[in-house]
C-alpha cells in the first residue's frame, strides 16, 4: 500500500483568546494588502468574534483597505425570520458587514427563510463556482467534529447543501434563547471548502479540548469532517492556551 504524505497543519498559539483575534485579523489584512479584492469566507458566532473586532478598528484607521472586500457568508440556520436576532447573518452583521461597511453587491449569503431551501443552496453554489474560489475561509470546530455545518456521517457533501443538525449544533450559544430549535442548516460543502486558497481554523476555550485532541490526529474521515482540513495545502490551526492544553 502506497504510503501517503500529508499536508502539515500550521498551528499558531495565543496565549489569549484577544490575542489569537488579533493574530488572524493580522493574517486576513496581509491577504487584503495583496489582493484587495479578496473573498473572505466567515463564520458567525462567538469565536471568531475577536478577530472581527480587530478588522473593525483598522477599518476605522484604513477605511479605504476595505473598499474592495468581498464576503460569503458559510452557513446559516435554516428556518429562522430573515432579521432573527438568531441567525448567522444578524450575528455576521453587526460585527463584520457594517462595521467594514461591506455593501450589497460584495456579500452572498443564505437566506434563514428561504421557501425552498435546496435551491436557495445551488443559488449560492452557483454564485461561489463564478465568482471563487475563496482565498481565506474562516473556520471553527464543532464539538462533534463539524465545519460549518457539516455533520457527522457515513459520507461527506462536496458542495452547499441543507444539513440535518445534530444535537450538539442544536445547543449553540447562538440557539439559546430559542424553545424551538432549528431542525436544518444551509451550508458550503466541504469540496468548496477545500477549495479555498488558505483556511484559518479557529479553537478556543476548554470545551474544544476534545475535539482539538481528536484533530491532531491525522486519520481523515467523513465521522469527523474536520480532519478533512488535512487534505488541504495551506491550513492554519488559530488556538489560545486554554483549548492548545489538548495538543
Amino acid at each position: 500500500m502506497p504510503t501517503v504524505i500529508l499536508p502539515a497543519l500550521r498551528t499558531r498559539v495565543a496565549t489569549s483568546y484577544e490575542v489569537m483575534g488579533a493574530e488572524v485579523a493580522q493574517a486576513i489584512l496581509s491577504g487584503i494588502k495583496q489582493k484587495p479584492d479578496l473573498l473572505l469566507c466567515v463564520s458567525a458566532g462567538g469565536t471568531p468574534s475577536g478577530a472581527y473586532n480587530c478588522l473593525a478598528a483598522q477599518y476605522a484607521r484604513q477605511p479605504r483597505l476595505f473598499k474592495k472586500l468581498r464576503v460569503i457568508q458559510i452557513d446559516e440556520w435554516g428556518g429562522l425570520p430573515r432579521d432573527h436576532a438568531a441567525t448567522c447573518q444578524t450575528d455576521l452583521r453587526a460585527k463584520l458587514l457594517s462595521p467594514l461597511q461591506i455593501t450589497t453587491d460584495r456579500f452572498v449569503g443564505f437566506r434563514s427563510d428561504a421557501s425552498n431551501p435546496e435551491k436557495e443552496c445551488r443559488r449560492v453554489a452557483q454564485w461561489l463556482a463564478d465568482n471563487g474560489p475563496i482565498d481565506i475561509c474562516i473556520l471553527g470546530l464543532g464539538l462533534n467534529g463539524h465545519v460549518a455545518m457539516n455533520e457527522p456521517g457515513r459520507a461527506g457533501q462536496p458542495y452547499a447543501h441543507v444539513a440535518n443538525l445534530a444535537p450538539s449544533s442544536q445547543g449553540h450559544p447562538m440557539l439559546k434563547s430559542l424553545s424551538r430549535k432549528p431542525a436544518y442548516g444551509l451550508t458550503l460543502g466541504l469540496a468548496e471548502i477545500l477549495q479555498s486558497r488558505k483556511i484559518f481554523l479557529l479553537v478556543s476555550g476548554k470545551k474544544k479540548r476534545a475535539p482539538l485532541r481528536r484533530l491532531n490526529n491525522p486519520s481523515v474521515s467523513s465521522r469527523f469532517p474536520a480532519s478533512f482540513i488535512w487534505l488541504h495545502p495551506d491550513a492554519t490551526l488559530f488556538c489560545d492556551r486554554e483549548a492548545a492544553n489538548a495538543l
